[in-house]
């Protein structure tokens, strides 16, 4: 932080905080530090009082694929997370069981960046839960995307999925070369046939994306992974609510059961039971809120969302020659060894997902894969 962040920031501490608060304390949390939108995301204590300080800008410099938007419907526009606080959409689950940390303060600076001072929610992190802690979460996302359904505020996401993965080139070009899939990362720990998988699930790309933006619609997160979910007693409390918008139901679910394997907070030999149990107690939830819809919508739904990482593969071997792998937010390293081979076991555990959905789809009305005709 600049001199006048310090300046500002003790200043909005008194306002938030209270006055005859003590010297403010400042410690970084976790992030994505790479996004154009986030300035940055601290703890702030004083004497015995707590917030979270997320500030959000347009400003930033940053990669092309995670550069700021003006546009309130693009998936990365600078302060979506501002407007969804501020209408009060971010407790729209909360009858059912979800809610986002409560808004303390929401603060026009004059720089043009926005504070959002936010809760400190001091539940257990969902990379900790157990298996039945994620389920009983899967059911309560089902209960409130049955119950609220799809909202179209100006400011929410819209086409998310497509413009997300479409940003993501890095190694795509490498899903056709055989070097690439011979490095001793890739040889030794991806499963036989992964590549195979791959290549057809990006040559059918558009397809999938096709099918995602025509099932029936949900509210979305967007961004749903364990490590954006704390416990709030029988509860949960979902954060980074930036990418939020309209999605297909499932979506969200998709998201979340990979990602947890992704970044090694539930082991790869567990998805596809954790999967399973997770499906059928979203449907129940579903159910629960009174949406009498069609199932296979909602299977199609989780199934075809596997294209959201179609660029994952290209980026695992583009990455395979680095000496260093970094955990989220790049504190610290994790193993080479144990990231690729469980990345690789989730893979080809959405390759199957991606085949369910190929099989499904003509069924319900929607014309063949390209791989198929």
């Amino acid at each position: 932080m600049t001199d006048f962040d310090i300046d500002v920031v003790s200043s909005e501490v008194v306002e938030v905080l209270g006055p005859g608060t003590g010297v403010a304390f400042l410690s970084s949390l976790t992030h994505n530090s790479l996004n154009g939108v986030t300035a940055g995301v601290w703890s702030v204590t004083a004497d015995e009082r707590t917030a979270v300080l997320k500030v959000l800008t347009r400003t930033k410099d940053s990669a092309d694929h995670w550069a700021a938007s003006d546009d309130p419907r693009h998936w990365n526009y600078w302060r979506r997370e501002a407007d969804v606080h501020t209408s009060g959409l971010a407790q729209a689950w909360e009858p059912y069981g979800i809610r986002a940390p409560r808004l303390l303060a929401c603060v026009e600076r004059a720089d043009g960046d926005v504070a959002l001072w936010l809760e400190t929610v001091r539940g257990k992190a969902a990379q900790r839960w157990s298996i039945d802690a994620h389920v009983r979460h899967a059911h309560r996302m089902g209960l409130a995307q049955g119950a609220v359904g799809a909202c179209d505020e100006p400011w929410l996401s819209r086409r998310f999925l497509r413009e997300y993965i479409g940003a993501k080139t890095l190694g795509l070009e490498l899903l056709d070369d055989d070097e690439a899939w011979q490095q001793p990362l890739v040889r030794d720990h991806f499963p036989a046939g992964l590549r195979h998988d791959m290549v057809r699930l990006h040559h059918d790309r558009e397809w999938f994306l096709q099918i995602m933006e025509s099932l029936p619609r949900a509210l979305c997160h967007l961004d749903h992974w364990p490590a954006n979910v704390r416990a709030d007693g029988a509860n949960s409390v979902m954060f980074d609510w930036a990418f939020a918008g309209d999605g297909a139901l499932g979506e969200d679910l998709g998201n979340y059961l990979p990602d947890s394997v992704f970044d090694l907070f539930v082991p790869a030999a567990r998805l596809p039971r954790f999967a399973a149990a997770a499906y059928h107690a979203y449907l129940e939830g579903l159910r629960a809120s009174g949406w009498q819809g069609d199932e296979r919508f909602v299977r199609l739904g989780v199934c075809a969302s596997a294209v959201k990482y179609d660029w994952l593969t290209g980026l695992m071997l583009a990455r395979a020659g680095e000496e260093r792998q970094l955990h989220y937010g790049g504190e610290r390293e994790v193993s080479a060894e144990l990231r690729y081979r469980e990345r690789g076991l989730a893979l080809e555990f959405l390759a199957g997902w991606a085949a369910e959905a190929r099989a499904l789809a003509p069924r319900l009305g929607f014309p063949k894969a390209p791989s198929d005709r």
